[in-house]
């Protein structure tokens, strides 16, 4: 097997909160993730993913653990770490007064690529993205859909082999969901290594070939679905969602 894309050692995060505590946002999350694969954080508003996958891509600084992604690690070499990955999550927005295609030159400018690549990956992007309908828009004229696929264009403009992609397709309606989860697909078969948050079952059972069940801010279950589902005697993921949070002792009405 390949030597991991990402590889996260007993991550944690505390914040004080307005009483003087701490409260544990991630606690000692280890996993690995693999170059041409989907590896998916599945878990309920406030389980931790995001705070996962903001540490991952170094917007946040861990408590305690470290994780090596990209082959640097997150807390020693973050700049190697951030030339490394696309990262793409709800704060992730587009230019409104720059066209689609001036977006993804915008930011292929800022990591230091050739206007000769620049205009090779916009082409190469826009045909895979379907972009090109709207490349010359202006971004605040285009439709939620079309924003998300400029934000994702504007995330790998540089090629990075480490995606990390917090819950894309929130918000979007089924044909613009589709096409952000068959480039997702197009990738891993690109050999890129995904991690991919959601809080859709069906999503992560139907795309993920491996994912980690977390509820506030603890590792409740990792493995394939099949694996899952034989851990938990279960067939279906929300099943095993359920019980893999009661295993951790939590219930989720609290």
């Amino acid at each position: 097997m390949n030597a991991p894309a990402v590889s996260v050692r007993h991550l944690s995060k505390e914040y004080p909160d307005a009483r003087g505590s701490n409260v544990r946002a991630c606690q000692s999350v280890s996993f690995e993730a693999f170059p041409g694969e989907i590896f998916g954080v599945l878990g309920t508003n406030g389980a931790g993913k995001t705070t996962t996958l903001r540490m991952l891509s170094t917007v946040l600084r861990p408590t305690a653990g470290d994780a090596v992604v990209g082959g640097y690690s997150i807390g020693t070499n973050p700049e190697a770490v951030r030339k490394s990955i696309g990262f793409l999550s709800s704060d992730t927005g587009v230019y409104g007064r720059l066209t689609a295609q001036e977006m993804m030159e915008y930011f292929g400018r800022l990591h230091g690529l050739s206007e000769a690549v620049i205009a090779e990956r916009v082409q190469s992007i826009a045909a895979t993205l379907d972009m090109h309908e709207f490349l010359t828009r202006r971004c605040d004229k285009l439709s939620s859909g079309q924003r998300q696929r400029v934000n994702i264009a504007r995330t790998i403009i540089h090629d990075p082999p480490v995606l990390i992609f917090d819950e894309p397709t929130a918000g979007l309606d089924i044909l613009a969901a589709s096409q952000i989860v068959r480039f997702v697909k197009e990738a891993r078969e690109r050999g890129r290594c995904i991690v991919f948050s959601t809080h859709v079952m069906r999503e992560a059972e139907k795309l993920c070939d491996r994912l980690i069940i977390l509820h506030r801010g603890m590792l409740c279950a990792a493995g394939t679905v099949d694996e899952l589902r034989s851990q938990f005697s279960q067939t279906d993921l929300e099943d095993i969602f359920l019980d893999a949070v009661a295993k951790c002792g939590w219930d989720l009405a609290t």
